[in-house]
């Protein structure tokens, strides 16, 4: 057995017959968006808690419907917060209830933009509904992703092969590529249009609410990894 301490030393820089090349790479490419994601906050707000109640469900209702129509142009739809607050009279010695203010989120996910903008015109055309978006992005395992990690690879490869040459030499082989972040290469969320509708009382009869031009934002995707090779010795 091998004393431990008469073991060979593991160079980090290679030796002067096999020196090592340590580079970075990097690449940034922007990519058309995959889906589409927008906010619908209903409300409801009256004096006695039971009908609030009442009218925000129905109002709920009405917009779940109103997505759901749209098949498979929908992904996905999610029920976020609820809450129904008393609104307290800020005079008096007593405290007393003044109203009830009700509330529901509900957030759509969207693969057909060409449905987004008839969808949100019609969702904030509805009474009391605000509907916030749309935000754009790519999914988690987009193509995009992989298509910035390949390119980040190749060009710590031709970094890598320039540094030899500038030397006299080639490269040899890689001894390590390290992730440094291509994983989280998913964009932030860009901002789109907002839009809010708020009508009290009944519903009058109306034209039916214009179709919205939507225009997707193109999705900024950049990867980035650490490589290290070995190459051939320099002829300095």
């Amino acid at each position: 057995m091998t004393d431990p301490d008469t073991r060979p030393t593991a160079l980090p820089y290679g030796t002067p017959d096999a020196p090592r090349l340590a580079v970075r790479g990097e690449a940034h490419i922007e990519a058309d968006p995959e889906i589409a994601r927008i906010d619908i906050t209903v409300q409801a707000r009256g004096t006695d808690r039971t009908a609030t109640l009442k009218d925000l469900t129905h109002r709920n209702d009405q917009a779940l419907a109103l997505v759901k129509s749209y098949g498979d142009a929908v992904e996905k739809v999610d029920t976020g917060a609820f809450s129904v607050t008393p609104e307290i009279t800020a005079k008096g010695r007593h405290e007393r209830i003044r109203a009830y203010h009700g509330r529901v989120r509900i957030t759509a996910t969207l693969t057909d933009f060409t449905a987004l903008g008839e969808l949100t015109t019609r969702l904030a055309d509805l009474d009391l509904t605000r509907v916030d978006g749309p935000w754009w992005a790519l999914r988690p395992d987009s193509p995009a992703h992989r298509e910035a990690r390949r390119q980040a690879v190749q060009d710590a490869v031709q970094r890598a092969r320039e540094y030899a040459e500038a030397l006299g030499a080639r490269l040899d082989a890689v001894l390590e590529i390290a992730d440094t972040g291509a994983e989280n290469a998913t964009p932030m969320p860009v901002p789109g249009a907002a839009f809010r509708s708020v009508a009290y009382g009944g519903a009058a009869e109306s034209a039916p609410a214009p179709t919205l031009d939507l225009e997707p934002a193109r999705q900024e995707v950049y990867a980035q990894v650490n490589a290290r090779f070995t190459m051939t010795r320099p002829q300095l």
